[in-house]
């Protein structure tokens, strides 16, 4: 769920002759790390999936993340908030992660997000039983947990990195139920998928001139459900990314100030199984983001906005089908990571 959702970027890039930057892995679709709705766009861009350090270390991070589901998509077009029983998803993602460079060739990685979600929508009648009045619900618990081995042996320079990993179903899948028992979450609004996912990711950067201060990267993730849990299978999904940085140097106390502009672009099939909502489920989005880095001693601090120039929700051909059309997305995505190289 990034943008689309209910059923739907650290690039500190370096020199290639340089240290190579970044921080660590996030993903999940959810990718939200693991985020049925496809929170996975946050694991590519600058701060992702490359390893932080130079020399043999550790470096360990925090990432926030909010996002406002409030606007109901069909197709390429905003539709009627009436056609979609959800109404609003609005989330908090607190992601806690570390990565150890053994040396320059390998590189171990691992993160786990904790939801802080509302979910505004209809009752069926299942939940509290009165079907059709709308209700809130709130979930605060643990998504799913990342692990990832990534190998940077390529070049002397680690400009290029090559990684695979597993996603376990550590997170919540069945959230809080109603007094009649049925669960106030859709299954892909749950800050875990059930299913256990393998991942595959590469990176590439360079230097764009002579004196290594402007940069590019290119990066794609791709996450895949193997093992799934109360039939219910999140969609595959590739999250890819391309960007630019300019160093403008030191100021003061600041070692390092880097403007960066990059494009986000997600891709996600759709889910399936009877407790998927195959109709209403899948998407793909390209978004824009600009952003700074920051670097004080060991410390490094990278803050983003990202705003969708694109996006398509698949989408029930009428309300009648199911009685609701549609996906929930977020107008913007805000993103802050801070990291400390030990």
């Amino acid at each position: 769920m990034t943008n689309p959702p209910r059923r739907a970027a650290r690039s500190a890039l370096t020199s290639a002759a340089s240290t190579l930057a970044a921080a660590t892995l996030a993903l999940t679709p959810a990718a939200a790390l693991a985020c049925a709705c496809g929170c996975g766009i946050f694991d590519v861009g600058v701060g992702t999936l490359m390893p932080t350090n130079s020399a043999s270390g550790f470096t360990a991070w925090f990432r926030y993340n909010y996002m406002d589901q409030d606007q109901n998509w069909e197709g390429g077009a905003k539709a009627p908030a009436t056609d979609n029983q959800d109404k609003n998803i609005t989330t908090s993602f607190f992601t806690f992660g570390g990565d150890y460079m053994i040396n320059r060739s390998w590189t171990v990685m691992a993160e786990i997000p904790i939801f802080d979600r509302s979910f505004i929508t209809t009752d069926d009648g299942t939940v509290f039983g009165s079907a059709g009045s709308v209700y809130h619900a709130h979930i605060n618990a643990f998504g799913d947990l990342q692990l990832m081995g990534m190998y940077t042996g390529f070049a002397k320079d680690l400009s290029t990195g090559l990684g695979f990993g597993v996603k376990v179903p550590t997170g919540n899948s069945t959230g809080p139920n109603g007094p009649l028992g049925g669960s106030e979450f859709d299954r892909d609004s749950l800050p875990g998928t059930g299913s256990t996912d393998l991942m595959v990711s590469g990176y590439h950067v360079g230097a764009l001139n002579a004196s290594n201060t402007l940069s590019y990267f290119v990066q794609a993730k791709y996450d895949v459900p193997v093992a799934i849990r109360d039939h219910y299978r999140p969609g595959n999904e590739l999250d890819t990314a391309v960007g630019v940085t300019y160093n403008l140097g030191a100021v003061g106390a600041v070692s390092k100030i880097a403007p960066v502009l990059q494009l986000v672009d997600s891709y996600r099939v759709h889910d399936t199984g009877i407790n998927a909502d195959p109709l209403n489920s899948g998407y793909q989005r390209l978004l824009i983001s600009p952003g700074v880095e920051l670097r004080v001693n060991k410390v490094r601090v990278f803050a983003d906005i990202s705003i969708p120039i694109y996006q398509h929700t698949n989408a029930a051909p009428n309300f009648a089908i199911e009685g609701t059309s549609g996906q929930l997305v977020a107008p913007q995505l805000f993103n802050v990571q801070a990291s400390y190289a030990f």
